[in-house]
């Protein structure tokens, strides 16, 4: 398989548990791909072609949203990928986020846009304050402003305009500046922490100074986590979620590329390894689903339908090492059992396995 990443430590994490299970494993670097998009639109990695991977898994800040776009896209028609290639535009996105969430009725806070400096006044008159205001892009906490009064809104307003940067209005959850960072990987949780903010600070991210503690899982949260990584297109990703008091667990945001350090100190839960293993897991069934197709189609084509005669069939070995392991319809016409005991007859260029 291949990983590619910015080679961050929670990366470097996966990828040594990912060599535990997978027997090849390539570390590529996302700022080095090229996408090549033309008559044979390719992938090249330092000058050569990505491909032959039976599992990609790729991961990367939003500024190299339009890389991961384009070659998640070309490399998912031959490899198993856990994060769909819209994802990455949904998922770093805030915006294109929370049209998601609530097309898939997910719960959230309540969320604005404006396209005009007066249409967003007008909504920032009728709000109740405190509010949040968000740049669309941006991950651990930054872009992420906290307005109590219509006065300090218009001129963090004003400034946004002045910058010509887009923004999100968002009412504001009281949680006494406390989140959930929920980890999901597949079917289910692997990991959840609750996040406090230092004092001062509404954002509880572990990067701007929140502390985390151990936090017990609850079927609602989890439903909810695992719902809302589903609708991303994203078998791995982290879900924050606030505990509101009066409408329940609310989904504010999603990370495709989320930090492993803060969550597997805390929960001493091996984060990177629950990855690998479920990556594993599912690059196997999903190659043992081809095999089984392959034979079908194998068998049909040589109209097998039982019987004891010869049969020629045209293939390659798969070699594992110094091993070669053979086909599966090998077993299935040779009827040769587990228990059975064989004669394995070896010359140059041929060999020959028979029941004894």
């Amino acid at each position: 398989m291949a990983l590619i990443s910015l080679g961050s430590v929670s990366s470097q994490w996966t990828l040594k548990e990912l060599r535990k299970y997978f027997e090849k494993v390539d570390d590529i670097d996302l700022r080095q791909l090229e996408v090549v998009l033309g008559d044979e639109s390719k992938v090249f990695y330092k000058g050569k072609e990505v491909k032959g991977y039976d599992c990609i898994y790729a991961k990367g800040s939003f500024r190299y949203n339009q890389v991961l776009r384009a070659a998640t896209s070309l490399l998912s028609r031959e490899s198993y990928m856990p994060i769909k290639a819209s994802a990455f535009s949904v998922g770093h996105d805030k915006l294109l986020t929370h049209l998601k969430l609530v097309q898939n009725n997910i719960p959230m806070p309540q969320t604005y846009i404006a396209t005009t400096p007066e249409a967003a006044k007008k909504i920032l008159e009728r709000l109740n304050y405190p509010i949040i205001m968000k740049f669309p892009e941006g991950t651990q906490g930054k872009g992420v402003l906290f307005a109590d009064s219509y006065a300090a809104a218009s001129s963090m307003l004003d400034a946004l305009m002045a910058l010509k940067q887009s923004f999100i209005i968002q009412e504001y959850i009281e949680t006494d500046s406390t989140d959930l960072r929920v980890i999901v990987v597949g079917e289910k949780v692997v990991a959840i922490m609750k996040r406090n903010a230092m004092e001062g600070e509404k954002r509880a991210n572990i990067h701007a100074g929140g502390i985390g503690e151990p936090y017990e899982l609850t079927p609602q949260i989890e439903k909810i986590a695992v719902k809302a990584a589903k609708a991303l297109g994203a078998e791995i990703c982290a879900v924050d979620i606030l505990e509101s008091a009066s409408k329940g667990p609310l989904v504010i945001e999603a990370n495709l590329s989320p930090g492993l350090q803060g969550i597997t100190k805390t929960t001493k839960v091996n984060v990177a390894n629950e990855i690998a293993k479920y990556l594993y897991k599912k690059t196997k069934e999903i190659k043992e689903g081809e095999k089984t197709r392959g034979t079908k189609e194998i068998m049909k084509d040589i109209n097998v339908a039982g019987g004891n005669g010869k049969k020629e069939i045209y293939s390659n070995l798969d070699f594992r090492g110094e091993r070669i392991l053979l086909p599966e319809f090998v077993t299935t016409l040779s009827k040769i059992k587990d228990e059975d005991e064989v004669v394995i007859k070896v010359e140059n260029g041929r060999f020959s396995v028979e029941r004894e």
